[in-house]
């Protein structure tokens, strides 16, 4: 072996892929025959803390790398998983064997593994997950961050009509003006090829809509905090969903829920939240005695909206041969039962599927 590592894992979100990443990647290469890149946050519909995809973020690190140099990497979809830091282990774990397994050529001795990346602030906190592999720090250059980036490119957006696409191109005057030393520039051409398609001018509406709405506390004296509910109701193998019919999230599916009213216990909101989305013909006595779990949802990140905590609860109908009728309402434009095994993380809204 003429490297000190047969296999280097990286892992991140690359929204959008800077130099820092290719650093690290460059480094990765320079150390072992094969670098694996696992994309993180996969599987998630496209939001402002994710505009792009799995596929999207593979062209944009494959574009800064040579033909020999890709032909090392390895790259994977990885799934978040916010709630539940063992199943992101395994997850990771099992994604690496199967990769290793797939293109390890050397059977006669156990290969060699690593993990490598910088320590930049909380969210690298993986690097110590994993005590199987040996942890490979490296400098993080220039100390870039993509959340600035991504803000930057997004914001750059005029305010308006959330729901009216952009006349200019959006991000292509801070790609032009201000991104030069943070972004390699096949990342550069490919953002700015972006604004032209109808994803970026979809995303770059969300973007509008939650900066417009986060203005109405622009005043305030401290970082406001909402409370919210969610109802997680499943009856013989399925599960009450609505579409929403606004943004943020418009389109997308959702648990049936929302804002905690001043006057109101969490239960009763859940309950409240739950009759006026899905017009569900349940009593509320036996929705009630059907409530089996209650939990706290609070991933930072959980809502564009701002700091959002949400109280869920999983209420358990008795199975039965015909499930109860449901209508949309309020903010739902329908609401549906479908079946579990049908759940789509990509049409989901913010953390639903996760908190399911």
């Amino acid at each position: 072996m003429s490297r000190e590592y047969d296999f280097l894992v990286f892992i991140g979100r690359f929204q959008p892929f800077h130099h820092g990443h290719l650093s690290v990647v460059q480094q990765g290469l320079a150390k072992a025959e094969k670098l694996i890149v696992l994309l993180g946050t996969a599987f998630q519909p496209a939001s402002t803390r994710n505009p792009w995809n799995v596929e999207e973020r593979e062209q944009m690190l494959r574009a800064c790398l040579p033909q020999d140099d890709n032909r090392r990497v390895i790259t994977a979809p990885l799934m978040d998983a916010p709630y539940n830091d063992d199943a992101w282990v395994r997850n990771v774990q099992a994604t690496v064997q199967g990769l290793v397994t797939a293109h390890f050529t050397q059977p006669h001795r156990k290969p060699v593994i690593g993990l490598i990346g910088h320590s930049k602030d909380h969210t690298s906190y993986y690097l110590k997950l994993f005590p199987q592999w040996r942890a490979e720090a490296v400098e993080n250059v220039g100390d870039i961050s993509s959340t600035p980036l991504r803000e930057a490119y997004l914001n750059d957006v005029p305010c308006g009509n959330a729901d009216t696409a952009p006349d200019n191109n959006g991000g292509s005057a801070w790609l032009d003006q201000t991104a030069a030393q943070s972004l390699p520039p096949p990342v550069r051409n490919w953002l700015q090829q972006f604004t032209t398609t109808p994803a970026f001018r979809e995303i770059a509406a969300e973007t509008t809509f939650v900066r417009n709405y986060r203005k109405q506390w622009d005043a305030a004296p401290y970082t406001p905090m909402f409370i919210t509910v969610d109802a997680v109701v499943v009856q013989s193998g399925h599960i009450l969903l609505i579409e929403r019919k606004a943004r943020p999230g418009k389109g997308l599916w959702a648990l049936p829920g929302g804002f905690l009213d001043s006057h109101e216990r969490v239960q009763d909101a859940c309950l409240r939240e739950l009759r006026e989305e899905t017009r569900l013909k349940v009593p509320t006595p036996v929705l009630k005695g059907s409530i089996r779990r209650q939990d706290i949802f609070d991933d930072p990140h959980r809502s564009a909206r701002g700091r959002t905590v949400t109280h869920a609860f999983l209420i358990e109908l008795e199975p039965a041969s015909e499930l109860p009728r449901v209508k949309g309402g309020d903010d739902a434009k329908q609401a549906f039962w479908l079946p579990l095994a049908e759940l789509d993380p990509l049409k989901l809204f913010e953390d639903h599927y996760y908190i399911i």
